[in-house]
């Protein structure tokens, strides 16, 4: 499998990650704007899966950058 290729899967892997991760962060906030304005705790649960979301996506970028170096270098 040609370096070409290999960068290709990454890039694919990065463009699938950035897409779930504005899917569910959009559909998330979408939910919150059903959510009554005194309910407090339903507000915090709705920003903290969004962050969750994020937080994970960024560890998944991570681990994307280290793959990408890997397939450079080796």
């Amino acid at each position: 499998m040609s370096l070409l290729h290999k960068l290709a899967i990454v890039l694919a892997a990065f463009v699938a990650l950035l897409t779930v991760v504005i899917w569910s962060a959009l559909r998330e906030r979408r939910m919150g704007k059903s959510i009554a304005h005194d309910d407090v705790a339903s507000q915090q649960a709705s920003d903290a899966r969004v962050l969750a979301v994020i937080f994970s996506a960024i560890l998944g970028g991570m681990i994307l950058a280290f793959l990408t170096a890997w397939i450079i270098f080796f």
